[in-house]
């Protein structure tokens, strides 16, 4: 069944810019890992949320998609916003450059849907801090990460924990073509998802070979163990000053897994299922 039907979609198309097209299929076959590897096969770009209520209760909703339609990627007051091959580059505050992308379109409300039905999915690092405090730049950028990528999706999908049910999703733009064309484009990558669920129900068409290591695997520490000791020790000496209250000591483990880093995000659901996403 697909929402809203063209005649309320045309109604909503005069109040909003982005209006939702949902097509609800049985998941009773799927689980979200297996749909997140049937649509993000061949993928370059994709994500998938989910989250642990209260430590036992699973959250009603798992969110997946792949293949956004615009990329966010900053660099301290340098932004550069990546539409296909498109690339267009801003000076500012990335945070109010998202606001300005987000505030582009006039989402459609259509009761009974999932809360996300389009949007931004992605990170903020830690030193995108800077964006809202002057703590000075005397760390070290070994790593070479951006400060923030958001990428955009206005095709998802929401898997349905509750109703055992998966939203096919496809947010149609109204802005910039007719409500028929909007609408039956909807329509066209709603199948193309549809299909990619079906062909992805086969263990088989996901399953990867197994990686042989020789070895142990080698962990490199970012800090040495006594360095590290050191540090402890002198933040308790502030504690006891009065200078500080708290101090969250952390340590960076840098290892070469030797599996894909999906599996590794398996093993840790069953680890520590508490609030996890991988995108």
């Amino acid at each position: 069944m697909i929402r809203p039907d063209y005649k309320e979609f045309s109604s909503l198309a005069r109040q909003a810019t982005l209006v939702p097209v949902v097509k609800s299929v049985m998941a009773d076959l799927l689980t979200p890992v297996s749909a997140f590897l049937a649509i993000s096969r061949g993928e370059k770009d994709a994500f998938f949320l989910e989250s642990i209520e209260r430590g036992e209760q699973i959250g009603r909703y798992s969110f997946l998609g792949a293949r956004p339609y615009m990329q966010l990627l900053a660099r301290g007051d340098e932004v550069a916003i990546e539409r296909g091959k498109k690339r267009e580059v801003r000076q500012g505050n990335v945070l109010q450059v998202a606001k300005i992308l987000l505030q582009q379109h006039r989402p459609a409300v259509v009761p009974g849907l999932p809360p996300f039905t389009a949007g931004a999915v992605g990170f903020c690092s830690y030193d995108a801090v800077r964006q809202l405090e002057k703590i000075g730049d005397c760390a070290k950028d070994d790593l070479h990460l951006p400060d923030c990528v958001l990428m955009f999706y206005d095709r998802l999908l929401a898997f349905d924990h509750l109703r055992h049910q998966i939203h096919i999703i496809a947010a149609a733009d109204v802005s910039n073509e007719s409500p028929r064309k909007a609408y039956d484009r909807a329509l066209h990558d709603i199948a193309t998802l549809e299909r990619k669920l079906t062909s992805g129900r086969s263990a088989r068409s996901w399953r990867t070979p197994p990686v042989k290591r020789r070895g142990k695997l080698k962990v490199h520490a970012g800090t040495p163990r006594k360095d590290f000791e050191q540090a402890i020790r002198t933040s308790k000496e502030y504690i006891a000053a009065g200078d500080i209250f708290q101090v969250v000591m952390s340590q960076r483990l840098d290892f070469t897994p030797g599996v894909d880093p999906f599996d590794v995000y398996r093993a840790l659901r069953t680890v520590n299922p508490s609030r996890i996403c991988i995108s």
